[in-house]
């Protein structure tokens, strides 16, 4: 009895350090695929497209108070962000993400109206992925793991309800890959609510 519990302690032993390893190496997976991304990003941007990337409209900054900017301030260089586009299952562009080192700054697209109250924005988006990355920073600092200026951090740029952009800071690899899809998948659900 007392080798049976021996065999199936040594097993459970082995099952976590196999997940472990899994994990890690999804991890650098995910990193690597993050890379090839940015350097797709920057390969079109010096490439043929870089004309067109530099005049799309949803890449102007919007001031909450204003509703059409007179001035489009400056754009920053290729070497400095990554411009990566959001869009739909069907093409239609949702939202650009902006990332430097770090900050990640999502603008919507101009020409779609998207609502804070619009489900599922504000209970998941905000609440559910924003929120917990926050919280889970917390607990690091009162750990001692983290100091308070590298929490993760969002501010969501409003005009009445509409949501305009939002800007990320404090994220790795690994938030960035979940902030790209859980931003997207919202985005998505929110558009159909738009077109229904």
């Amino acid at each position: 009895m007392s080798q049976e519990a021996e065999k199936l302690k040594k097993l459970v032993a082995f099952k976590k350090k196999l997940k472990k390893r899994i994990e890690e190496l999804e991890s650098e997976l995910n990193e690597q695929r993050l890379i090839l991304e940015a350097l797709n990003s920057i390969l079109l941007e010096k490439g043929f497209k870089r004309a067109e990337i530099a005049k799309t409209p949803a890449m102007a900054e919007v001031s909450p108070v204003k509703e059409e900017p007179s001035v489009q301030p400056p754009q920053p260089s290729a070497e400095d962000e990554n411009v990566i586009p959001l869009k739909a299952v069907t093409g239609e562009l949702l939202a650009n993400l902006f990332i430097t080192e770090d900050l990640l700054r999502v603008v919507l697209a101009e020409d779609k109206e998207f609502n804070f109250n619009t489900p599922p924005f504000k209970q998941f988006l905000v609440e559910r992925v924003f929120a917990k990355m926050q919280e889970k920073d917390s607990e690091l600092v009162g750990a001692g793991h983290l100091t308070s200026d590298e929490i993760f951090s969002y501010n969501i740029v409003q005009e009445d309800d509409r949501v305009r952009e939002f800007v990320i800071k404090n994220f790795d690899a690994n938030r960035l890959r979940e902030l790209k899809s859980s931003i997207r998948w919202t985005l998505e659900k929110m558009y159909e609510k738009m077109k229904g």
